[in-house]
């Protein structure tokens, strides 16, 4: 009977796959309407779910195949406690299931890369073969090593006039040497990205529920930490810094100070801003002047203020949580440019290149560009011609 107890069941791989998402008993006993008693009791093994309850607790709640359930132990995985460090504990222990998932689907990206490439990173020279980040190194000798290394001068960033065109460049020039960036709507959205550092197929994977400004800043500070080597997840707000272990902090802080200096270096900050006496009485055009110069944020801009100790820490919070309450995301917009603008450029386009060399079926390529076969058509002319933001 399907209401029966299920038996072969491993109690031990049903408290694996609830930990791994982020849920607790009481959590899982909500969604199933179940109590939490009960669930504790499937766990320890004293009972089982019934085949319905299987279904939903795999596919609607752990997001994992039913066959995953009777296998003897549970499998190998990194979890998000033991992969990231340069997040607190506790948030990290308050993760959302959603950004679990995100950081799964990163991992499977990462496998489908290795497929796909026969396990050589299409690159020549990727960037962490010859720029390795030191917090004992000179800021502005590594922000202008990375700045050579994507190919972006100051001159042509000037030119971009414009935060989408700003993102688009960034972004392409990442991957041009090596690393493979993914974006997501993140329903934590104060997560504004994470990295998975790997030998031959690093990922960047940023949170799109955000302005493109931030993305920028995020996509820097990601990619900081792969050329240290180190995992890393980030928030908006900064003041999760001041809740990490002295090497930990450090990390965040020298990361920040070099994406800083990629995006706005200080030389040339001073002498944009060299006829500016007090800061605390500049109006919001003067610095949205400055953030079109640069492709950032207007915060960025204060936050270098802030740093120079030319702004008051005050006004610094004033303005920023202002600027906050009037920043606008996007609306949705049209399916397939969304989907395409998720899918690192380089991956989607070789899933292409796979499928028209009948490499792979529709079926196959769907099923890594995350979509259901019958909106392949429409997804594959947007991949093909490129410019994902």
């Amino acid at each position: 009977m399907k209401s029966a107890p299920i038996s072969g069941i491993q109690p031990a791989v049903l408290k694996w796959a609830r930990v791994s998402i982020g849920l607790s008993i009481y959590d899982v006993a909500d969604k199933l309407k179940r109590t939490a008693t009960e669930i504790e009791e499937w766990e320890s093994g004293v009972g089982a779910p019934s085949y319905p309850q299987l279904e939903k607790l795999a596919y609607d709640i752990y997001k994992r195949p039913m066959a995953v359930f009777f296998l003897p132990t549970p499998p190998e995985e990194k979890m998000a406690e033991k992969e990231f460090r340069t997040l607190p504990d506790a948030d990290l222990q308050h993760l959302l299931p959603d950004t679990h998932l995100h950081i799964r689907r990163a991992h499977a990206y990462q496998l489908a890369l290795t497929e796909l490439f026969d396990g050589v990173n299409p690159t020549q020279q990727p960037v962490w073969r010859h720029v390795q980040l030191s917090s004992s190194k000179a800021i502005g000798k590594q922000a202008a090593a990375i700045r050579t290394a994507l190919g972006i001068s100051l001159d042509e960033q000037t030119k971009w006039r414009n935060d989408d065109t700003a993102l688009k460049k960034w972004r392409l020039a990442i991957e041009n040497v090596g690393i493979f960036v993914f974006k997501d709507a993140f329903k934590q959205k104060e997560i504004s990205g994470f990295c998975l550092v790997d030998n031959t197929f690093p990922i960047i994977y940023l949170n799109n529920s955000t302005t493109k400004t931030r993305q920028i800043f995020s996509l820097m500070h990601e990619l900081c930490h792969l050329l240290l080597s180190v995992n890393g997840i980030s928030k908006f707000d900064k003041s999760y810094i001041n809740a990490l272990s002295g090497h930990e902090k450090a990390i965040e802080q020298f990361c920040n100070a070099v994406s800083a200096e990629v995006l706005i270096p200080i030389a040339d900050f001073n002498a944009q801003t060299a006829h500016i006496v007090n800061v605390d009485n500049m109006d919001d055009f003067e610095f949205e002047q400055l953030a079109l110069r640069y492709g950032v944020s207007r915060e960025a801009i204060l936050r270098r203020f802030l740093d120079q100790n030319r702004a008051s820490q005050l006004f610094y919070e004033k303005k920023s949580d202002f600027w906050k309450s009037q920043q606008k995301r996007g609306s949705g917009g049209n399916y397939y440019a969304t989907q395409n603008t998720y899918l690192s450029e380089r991956f989607a386009k070789e899933v292409v290149s796979r499928y028209y060399k009948r490499q792979l079926s529709v079926e196959q390529a769907s099923d890594l560009l995350g979509i259901k076969p019958k909106n392949f058509s429409g997804l594959e002319q947007l991949i093909m011609q490129g410019g994902a933001a």
